[in-house]
């Protein structure tokens, strides 16, 4: 039989500090983090369904981990794991990922964030956790590291703290509105990565600028409409017709309220048109991006629908397949960590590719087959 403690994500975990006195360890922390990711991994979402699981499965688990004292219990699991200091712990998962994941030139990291919203305590008046994380949809798609925010308008100060963890050098990063800032827009620069960032009217000099410098282009048909620098597609899915027209501007140096942004290669329009019925209105909305790189038309098209991946693959995932909106872990450290624990669990099961199906339906065999979730824990080798 494998021994999935010789798996990568045990190594790289080993290095984690043990939150508990001498006295009170009776059970090893890496037996309590592997019996947390296989219940996640066959369905169970909280402390009392670790429990369940490790005494469930207590003669499989016997067969590679040492349970000195038996199976922790519930109370157990919620201690640790509200005590473990949430940064180590990133720091043992970004090392994981660095070391089975090498983003290749050119690949697309994606942040934004995402609110646990059981996680509010009315007890203590305390907000939900509010998550940043970034998502690279290369090989099936990979949670790359996450960082807490006390709220949704700190973004601004997570995502260069976020940034920092990360290996950019060739990698292209998107981030929406929130994000759109010159400094952030230096960093991902200065560590060796390109940008692609979506202007709105937090920036309202340089949106209402650009604006009616493009709205000027579009009316005297000023920008040359080739494969290069102009996309123009229909789409009919969804029950509604639309229209997506995206313009590459490249000969902005008319544009005063541009000068600012380092490195800026193109300024990106996107227009989009809805159809929902014959009866129902037409309605159209201008988007804008600023990029440090020069790229076609299509290929721009495909990175901002690809950056809506975070949101698809991974938010949505979070909240369908491990419930956790509906999360009430709210003690210390616990919701963080366990935030962390999910995407461990995702990771695992998205880049297992032996068995083309749902996450849903992976989880499930791994309920039904050891082997296969034998498998799992020891994708990461």
């Amino acid at each position: 039989m494998a021994d999935p403690t010789n798996a990568s994500i045990v190594e790289h975990f080993q290095t984690l500090e043990d939150p508990r006195i001498a006295r009170t360890k009776k059970h090893l922390l890496l037996d309590i983090l592997v019996i947390a990711v296989c219940t996640l991994l066959t369905g169970g979402e909280g402390f009392q369904d670790m429990e369940l699981f490790g005494k469930s499965k207590r003669a499989w688990l016997q067969t590679f981990l040492a349970l000195p004292h038996g199976i922790p219990s519930h109370d157990t699991f919620g201690r640790v794991f509200a005590r473990l200091n949430p940064t180590r712990f990133q720091e043992c998962f970004l090392a994981w990922i660095q070391a089975v994941a090498q983003l290749t030139k050119g690949a697309l990291v994606s942040l934004d964030g995402k609110t646990v919203r059981a996680s509010f305590d009315r007890a203590t008046a305390s907000s939900p956790l509010h998550m940043l994380s970034a998502w690279c949809s290369e090989q099936g798609g990979l949670v790359l590291g996450q960082i807490k925010t006390e709220e949704k308008s700190n973004e601004i100060t997570a995502i260069p703290a976020l940034l920092h963890l990360l290996a950019l050098k060739g990698c292209i990063v998107t981030i929406d509105a929130m994000g759109c800032q010159t400094a952030i827009a230096e960093q991902i620069l200065d560590q060796g990565g390109d940008y692609l960032l979506a202007l709105k009217n937090n920036h309202k000099k340089t949106y209402t600028a650009l604006t009616q410098y493009f709205h000027e282009q579009v009316e005297h048909n000023l920008l040359w409409r080739d494969e290069n620098n102009f996309f123009d597609a229909f789409d009919n899915t969804h029950g509604r017709r639309v229209r997506r027209r995206l313009w590459v501007m490249t000969d902005f140096e008319s544009l005063p309220a541009l000068e600012k942004w380092p490195g800026l290669q193109a300024v990106i329009a996107v227009e989009t048109i809805r159809i929902a019925h014959k009866q129902a209105p037409v309605t159209s909305d201008y988007r804008f991006y600023l990029a440090s790189l020069r790229r076609s038309a299509t290929a721009f098209v495909t990175m901002i629908r690809q950056h809506w991946d975070i949101e698809n693959k991974l938010h949505w995932s979070l909240d369908v397949t491990f419930n956790e909106d509906r999360c009430r872990i709210r003690k210390d450290h616990a919701p963080e960590n366990m935030v962390a624990m999910r995407h461990i669990t995702l990771n695992l099961l998205r880049q297992e590719h032996t068995r083309h199906m749902s996450l849903r339906q992976k989880k499930l065999l791994c309920s039904l087959d050891e082997h296969y979730l034998l498998t799992m824990l020891s994708r990461a080798t």
